[in-house]
């Protein structure tokens, strides 16, 4: 991330700060840690960055989120109006707390199990998206919020990144954080946000029931790592000594948050005055430095922006939803793939006025009524041979979103515009599967093919 006043922090890996210099530390160390790597890497690693008006083209706030979970763990769009309550509590996804009288209008895509939601949006223009942490705080024995939960609370009660920030920690010191958060393997975990509004974001990292609060100037980004040092705000626990020294070292580095929240930072600092939606997008979309012969299937370990999974214990994690949300002083754009890795999906324009096309809710296993399972048959189809078979539709991708963006800022019916822009993408994606399938299926690594294999088989997918 991007501190007031100072270089570019994070952990672990090579960054270029403000001058261009590069700075860091060592490069990734290989572990025999075996239960390390299966809990760093069963099921979550994700990616979040911000962009603030003096850093993007139009003066607006830019907020970019990758969902990285199981392969098989299907994301739900979900969007709730603004209500009054007069229950005395809500359920999260394990645990009850107190109702406020008044929620705001949200936009969440999230896991279809949980209650939070991995990122969102809400009617006043505040978004924001969580990460998986992995700190030294000692398990609480009972459930507490996931950081989802959090998350969703945050927006259904915030007007402002700053009331974001005192909700979620409230509520953090209140209840604690913890519970199963994987879909099929254990996972328990600690959580960090980017919090942004309309013209200001924050970073807020936790360790247990402790957090701290940093606020962004012009970009910033996280990964599955603590990143900060000196901060404006912190509970008592974390008051004294850097953030980053309650980090888990051997999870964290397991996770390779440091080289993926490296990469989205030095993209930020690059692009500076000139980040659009389109920029994050593709930074989104990111693979790293790679060439046209690029596969998925090349590597047993690593992984990059756009995370793509292979044989486990070290790869099992698939960025499963995508969002960049665009906010204005008055106007919020939000741009969902409600699918499945972004470089074979389409972005896909959603407003507060317009709503969400009907849909079935996505389940676990395929459904091919369902926007996400839909998309997963043309997915996968490309993981078989993914050079030949990305290079066939990837530009009718991109000119398809040019068309979606070039329209989104002129047209009148919201609600119908989004429609089309469903029905379009599913279309495409349709005539896409099938030039897919007329290029010969690589040969795949044994081990990459055989963990595709398995998860197509429990998921129902032939």
């Amino acid at each position: 991330m991007t501190r007031r006043g100072g270089p570019t922090v994070t952990t672990g890996a090579l960054c270029v700060t403000e001058g261009g210099a590069l700075r860091g530390g060592a490069p990734p160390l290989a572990f025999s840690g075996h239960h390390a790597v299966k809990q760093a890497h069963n099921g979550r690693m994700c990616d979040t960055f911000v962009s603030l008006p003096d850093a993007t083209a139009d003066g607006s706030v830019i907020l970019g989120k990758n969902s990285d979970r199981e392969p098989n763990e299907a994301h739900e769009l979900a969007m709730l109006p603004a209500a009054d309550h007069d229950d005395a509590t809500v359920r999260a996804t394990y645990i009850d707390v107190p109702q406020v009288s008044h929620t705001h209008a949200v936009l969440l895509s999230k896991p279809y199990w949980i209650w939070g939601a991995e990122m969102g949006v809400n009617e006043h223009g505040v978004a924001i998206g969580n990460e998986a942490v992995f700190t030294k705080a000692k398990r609480e024995k009972s459930p507490g919020l996931l950081g989802m939960d959090l998350l969703r609370l945050g927006l259904e009660r915030a007007a402002t990144a700053d009331e974001a920030v005192d909700v979620i920690t409230t509520l953090l010191q209140t209840h604690g954080q913890g519970g199963q958060a994987g879909h099929t393997h254990k996972l328990v975990y600690d959580n960090s946000f980017i919090i942004s509004d309309r013209t200001q974001a924050w970073i807020l990292e936790t360790v247990g029931r402790d957090w701290a609060a940093q606020q962004v100037d012009r970009t910033a980004s996280i990964s599955n790592g603590l990143t900060l040092g000196e901060v404006d705000r912190a509970s008592r626990g974390l008051q004294g000594a850097a953030v980053t020294s309650h980090s888990d070292f051997l999870y964290t580095r397991f996770s390779d948050s440091a080289a993926r929240q490296c990469r989205t930072s030095d993209s930020l600092s690059a692009a500076r005055g000139r980040i659009d939606v389109s920029t994050a997008m593709r930074l989104l979309r990111d693979h790293g430095d790679v060439g046209p012969a690029w596969s998925p299937a090349q590597r047993l370990t690593g992984q990059t922006v756009c995370a793509h999974a292979g044989f486990g214990p070290i790869r099992v994690a698939q960025s499963t939803g995508s969002m960049v949300s665009h906010v204005t002083g008055d106007d919020i754009t939000v741009w969902l793939t409600g699918t499945s890795a972004p470089c074979t999906s389409v972005f896909k324009p959603v407003w507060f006025e317009g709503g969400l096309p009907t849909s079935k809710p996505p389940g676990r296993q395929f459904d091919a009524n369902t926007l996400w399972w839909r998309h997963e048959v043309l997915h996968r189809a490309t993981l078989r041979n993914y050079p030949d078979r990305h290079a066939a539709f990837a530009k009718l991708r991109d000119d398809l979103e040019a068309e979606f963006l070039a329209a989104a800022g002129t047209t009148g019916d919201r609600a119908q515009f989004t429609a089309d822009c469903f029905a379009q993408a599913a279309r495409a994606e349709d005539g896409w599967l099938d030039t897919v399938r007329a290029i010969p299926a690589a040969k795949l690594p044994t081990l990459y093919d055989r963990a595709w294999r398995k998860w197509d088989r429990l998921a129902g997918l032939s």
